[in-house]
């Protein structure tokens, strides 16, 4: 069977990373994604280097396969006629521009609606839209300095600190998906398509999970526990001969098994340790007990014993040797194809595994304008004449 989305066409009106994500979410459960890019220059991540592969963005690579790159210059009289039939032909638009240029290109929700009744027209933005900070332009590091996961995120005494990749960005485009998923279930039902309002400090609000519970239902802050866990311990990471273990002991028999592999099973009966709260209240006597004990251990050896006994714990991994670790392996995380512009183009397989209609193969990302011809030709009927004349004018390269 085909991949789940075959036959739905995305207009892809995005750039960066949040949407970009989103709609290559979209392109590898199946469906066609039409990436409109401006004349020359293209997303502005394929000039995000270094890192760089033959002088390629690999931020761009990482976010941009299984899409067909148009350049079309939105500018002008012709390139927004393109974007109009376009949609017009379209399920799915999505879209990070701001409201007063989409005012100014007629290229809103209710001008969409009026030429395409059942587009689903998703909008990424900031903090939303329709309000009096809908112009506002919403970056990945801001909104995790704004939203406080800066502030939980880091030692408890050192600076707030980011997360070492844009994870709002990339929820946000998960998000969208989520939300274009439903419409097009619920288009099923009614025949018709709708908007969807996706902002980015939506998300990291509602991202922070039981941190923004507990403040909510007891007005107290959060604080910064560096790899700690505020409400769970064991749950860090301790230095072992041969490198760093990271240990999550999740209940109180997880704790009894760990101390047994341990050697310090006495730790288990002792009324400061013996339920996670205590271990909580008592965590200033318990970690330094622990910490000077795993120096003595053997990483491998410790790690063996741990996971022999339920006891969720990994070693410390770089990137490398995550990407090419057994569990990696074993699931074929890393697929490479074969790409014109830097030999072999590797990316990580999607994480959505259907049995009935698996994730489509990996195309690499394109180059700027590479399938505008060929859309063109196919969606839009123009022959080799009328893009020519379009490519002259400046409304396409």
């Amino acid at each position: 069977m085909g991949a789940a989305l075959e036959g739905i066409k995305v207009l892809d009106l995005t750039r960066v990373l949040a949407g970009p994500w989103a709609t290559m979410t979209l392109g590898d459960l199946g469906a066609e994604i039409w990436k409109i890019e401006q004349p020359g220059a293209g997303d502005d991540t394929r000039g995000w280097m270094p890192p760089s592969v033959e002088g390629i963005s690999t931020y761009y690579l990482g976010a941009n396969r299984n899409k067909k790159s148009l350049a079309v210059d939105i500018g002008t009289k012709e390139g927004r006629e393109i974007i109009v039939e376009l949609a017009r032909k379209a399920d799915i638009l999505v879209e990070n521009f701001r409201p007063a240029s989409l005012r100014k290109f007629k290229l809103t929700y209710e001008d969409l609606k009026a030429i395409n009744p059942r587009l689903i027209v998703c909008s990424i933005s900031g903090y939303g839209r329709g309000h009096a900070l809908e112009e506002r332009p919403g970056y990945d590091f801001i909104i995790q300095a704004e939203s406080g996961f800066m502030a939980i995120t880091g030692e408890r005494d050192g600076e707030p600190m980011r997360l070492g990749v844009a994870f709002i960005d990339l929820v946000t485009g998960m998000n969208a998906v989520q939300a274009v998923l439903a419409a097009l279930y619920m288009r099923e039902r009614t025949g018709e398509g709708q908007w969807l309002d996706i902002g980015l400090n939506d998300s990291a609000l509602f991202f922070l999970a039981n941190i923004a519970s507990g403040h909510l239902n007891t007005g107290k802050e959060p604080g910064r526990y560096g790899n700690a866990h505020p409400s769970i311990v064991p749950y860090q990471i301790f230095t072992c001969i041969g490198g760093r273990i990271a240990i999550a002991v999740g209940n109180d028999e997880q704790f009894r098994r760990f101390c047994r592999v341990l050697g310090l099973a006495h730790l288990s009966d002792d009324p400061r340790y013996a339920t996670n709260r205590k271990r909580t209240e008592h965590r200033d006597t318990l970690l330094p007990l622990l910490e000077r004990h795993f120096a003595g251990l053997n990483l491998t050896e410790v790690l063996a014993g741990l996971r022999a006994a339920g006891v969720p714990a990994g070693d410390v991994r770089s990137v490398g040797q995550a990407l090419n670790s057994d569990i990696a392996e074993l699931r074929q995380s890393v697929v490479s194809v074969s790409a014109p512009t830097i030999g072999t183009f590797r990316s990580v397989r999607s994480p959505l595994r259907m049995s009935a209609s698996p994730s489509r193969e990996p195309t690499p990302p394109p180059t700027v304008g590479e399938h505008t011809e060929a859309v063109l030709a196919e969606h839009l009927g123009l022959g080799p004449e009328q893009v020519g004349r379009l490519r002259s004018s400046g409304a396409i390269g």
